[in-house]
């Protein structure tokens, strides 16, 4: 025997953009740049050429944004890349504020 099943929908669906974040990396004295241009290519998927421009612009204005992310992935990125300043022993600095 066939059932019919009706659905019914109600109004405009508005599907709204979720918040973005960036994510601005801090200056330090100890960090290595080599290490710095590694994290934005390997982690934030950079070209080398913009990863070695974004890494300058931290060490001579002291942070950059270095990308804009819907928050879950803001954080997974930095938390990342903490983790690996940590296992290297470097003082690496990462925030996420809304952009």
């Amino acid at each position: 025997m066939a059932t019919k099943s009706s659905v019914q929908i109600r109004g405009n669906v508005h599907v709204q953009e979720p918040k973005q974040y960036n994510v601005v990396m801090h200056n330090d004295d100890f960090t290595t740049m080599d290490f710095v241009v590694s994290i934005l290519i390997e982690i934030f998927h950079k070209t080398p050429v913009t990863a070695e421009e974004l890494m300058m612009k931290v060490h001579k204005s002291g942070r950059a944004v270095v990308g804009t992310y819907p928050y879950d992935i803001a954080c997974t990125k930095v938390r990342q890349a903490l983790n690996r300043a940590r296992a290297e022993n470097f003082p690496f600095r990462m925030t996420v504020e809304e952009a």
